[in-house]
């Protein structure tokens, strides 16, 4: 059962504990939502199903949850702070944990909690592993690579993508037999087509109010600028087809200043009519399914891209940018297309193309989209790789042979 409150407490031992099992220790900052508090919810639950013993420490939030579903043990220490002084306490707290619950591993999923964890394993003589999840802003003149550096101090150094191991190689030098890359893993259980039922798609499309057979392209997405969402805007009103809907799909979180840029960059193409605004949605999957095609229009690099990687386990054609991860999902001509990033002109080129594919030729790029997908981006291999890279750690086993990183020649 989860534990809360007590970073110090041993009640309810663990089957783990009484059997001799590793158990490994989580650190993230907090466990609201997200691709990273996603990850560590489906990390423990691999844990829990191979007989270790899983346990996260965390301010807390909405996914403690599933750790409590799968087995899994949730303490509550204040990670989420940056304050020199608390990362200190943090530390402390984590080494007691250690102490208390037998921790034979940690496993760091941010910077600030990094820290913690980093002393706190070293104290305790266990080994560590970071998790480096992002570019990571490095701030005027580098000022913010030492705080950085601290993800790359695990004994092994997990990047989620090609894309951030060769950001991890350029700006930090970290050797590559410390380095292991593994995607984040896609719930195939959850994004597959014959997961999703009919009645779910009609739902949604009576709940929008789309016209029948109309073309749907669709992006999902936070409302934010670096997403791009004015990128598409701008490719619709280049694309001049009124019969085609588009549907932005995320929250503003509380970004009511951006949300009114986009309703009145709407407003000014006169995309009324085609281009919507809507709330988070509680079934991306049958949103998914919903779409003809799926825009990915970050106008950074994403580290991964969980969406590119979502729309293709569901069949569906993806756009997204040629940068950062994207070409490690979507191969450009063969299951969807990468565009120049930034540039309208060329989304809207690309959507032209996507919208125009006739049945067979489209059913055939989703076909291979999903395949590559289903191939190299599940949930149950990132489960798989990981616990490898822990037991190199533990047993002296040899890396799995996907994970290994070699530079560029």
């Amino acid at each position: 059962m989860a534990a809360h409150g007590n970073t110090e407490g041993t009640a309810g031992q663990t089957a783990a504990a009484r059997t001799g099992a590793p158990v490994v220790l989580q650190v993230v900052p907090a466990l609201e939502t997200g691709g990273v508090e996603r990850g560590t919810v489906d990390i423990a639950e691999g844990l829990t199903a191979a007989g270790w013993g899983a346990l996260v420490a965390s301010s807390g939030g909405r996914l403690e949850r599933d750790l409590d579903r799968c087995g899994a043990a949730h303490v509550s220490v204040p990670l989420a702070t940056k304050r020199p002084l608390a990362l200190r306490r943090n530390a402390g707290r984590l080494a007691r944990l250690i102490d208390s619950r037998g921790v034979s591993l940690v496993h760091a999923r941010s910077r600030a909690p990094a820290w913690s964890a980093l002393w706190a394993a070293r104290a305790a003589g266990i080994p560590l592993v970071t998790t480096f999840h992002g570019t990571y802003t490095r701030g005027p003149f580098g000022i913010k690579t030492p705080y950085n550096r601290v993800m790359t101090q695990g004994d092994r150094v997990i990047a989620i993508s090609r894309f951030i191991a060769r950001h991890i190689r350029q700006h930090y030098h970290t050797p590559p037999e410390r380095l292991r890359v593994i995607p984040r893993g896609v719930d195939l259980r959850r994004f597959a087509p014959e997961a999703v039922s009919e009645h779910r798609i009609a739902r949604l499309a009576t709940q929008w109010r789309l016209p029948d057979d109309a073309p749907v392209v669709l992006m999902p997405g936070r409302l934010t600028r670096w997403k791009g969402q004015t990128l598409l805007i701008e490719a619709m009103a280049r694309l001049n087809r009124p019969g085609v809907r588009c549907l932005l799909v995320g929250s503003d979180q509380g970004r009511a200043g951006y949300r009114r840029t986009l309703e009145e960059l709407i407003a000014r193409h006169g995309l009324g009519g085609q281009v919507h605004i809507l709330e988070q949605c509680d079934d991306m999957p049958a949103a998914y399914r919903l779409a003809t095609v799926v825009v990915s229009a970050s106008l950074e690099p994403e580290a991964f891209g969980r969406v590119p990687a979502e729309a293709q386990a569901l069949g569906r054609i993806v756009l997204a940018p040629r940068h950062g991860a994207a070409p490690e999902i979507v191969e450009s001509g063969v299951s969807g297309w990468l565009f120049e990033p930034g540039n309208a002109v060329s989304l809207a080129d690309h959507l032209a193309l996507a919208l125009d594919l006739d049945e067979a030729t489209y059913d055939a790029m989703a076909w291979r989209g999903m395949m590559q997908t289903r191939r190299a981006f599940s949930k149950e291999a990132m489960i798989r790789q990981t616990l490898a890279v822990y037991r190199e750690l533990l047993d002296g086993e040899p890396p799995a042979a996907e994970t290994l990183w070699r530079d560029p020649a």
